[in-house]
């Protein structure tokens, strides 16, 4: 009896941590304060700028892992991979759409390459080699992916997961998805931004901040030197 009581008390805190049930508390805190210069919706102005998209379990870690990155200007969190247009955060939650929770970052490729955004999206951003799941998300919309916009796009995800392998970086093989972009669309407003904005949520503080931690110690190198402290 007691360990069934533990087992539920550690299923429990996972549900509360978990970022699909932290939607309630998002809506709550939509208008707690501005979002953030730095996120938000695409930059009006795209001159010189270039677009990746990807996927590694729940946007609001992924979003803030690459604003910390040199180069970057935008960071959009979204939905993409499925077939329905416009999807809302519970019809993917819902798992009725097949698009996984995503971001699509806006980037100066005279500042950081492709190749490199791809580089900590699999070292560092998220744990690629686990099917449907990060952490304590798990479903199809938290599937890990990267939606490529080129044949040299897809080269360099095939060789950037060809040396991860290699090197046995992780104990198991990566699953990540690698499919071509078909469309990325932004999601609700109020989860824009929400890392910055919402520091001392449980979820940000307990699961996404390690995330974000995690970029900042594997590429120091790469980090803006004006971002918050974590």
């Amino acid at each position: 009896m007691t360990k069934l009581l533990s087992a539920l008390s550690a299923f429990a805190i996972l549900a509360l941590t978990a970022c699909g049930s932290q939607q309630p508390a998002r809506a709550q805190n939509a208008s707690a304060g501005p979002v953030p210069p730095t996120t938000g919706f695409a930059p009006k102005d795209l001159t010189g700028l270039a677009q990746a998209t990807f996927a590694g379990g729940c946007f609001w870690a992924q979003e803030e892992a690459f604003e910390q990155l040199k180069g970057v200007k935008q960071v959009v969190s979204g939905y993409a991979g499925g077939t329905v247009p416009n999807p809302s955060y519970e019809q993917v939650c819902g798992q009725r759409t097949g698009h996984t929770e995503s971001v699509n970052v806006y980037y100066d490729p005279k500042t950081i390459s492709y190749a490199t955004l791809v580089d900590v999206f699999f070292r560092a951003s998220h744990d690629p080699t686990t099917l449907n799941r990060q952490g304590p998300d798990s479903g199809p919309e938290y599937r890990s992916a990267v939606f490529y916009r080129t044949p040299e796009e897809q080269k360099t995800v095939a060789e950037a997961v060809a040396r991860v392998n290699a090197a046995k970086l992780y104990d198991a093989k990566i699953v990540t998805q690698v499919a071509p972009l078909q469309q990325f669309w932004p999601a609700e407003d109020y989860h824009q931004g929400y890392f910055r904005l919402h520091p001392d949520q449980p979820y940000v503080a307990s699961v996404s901040a390690r995330k974000v931690a995690h970029v900042r110690q594997l590429f120091p190198q790469l980090v803006k030197s004006d971002v918050p402290a974590l």
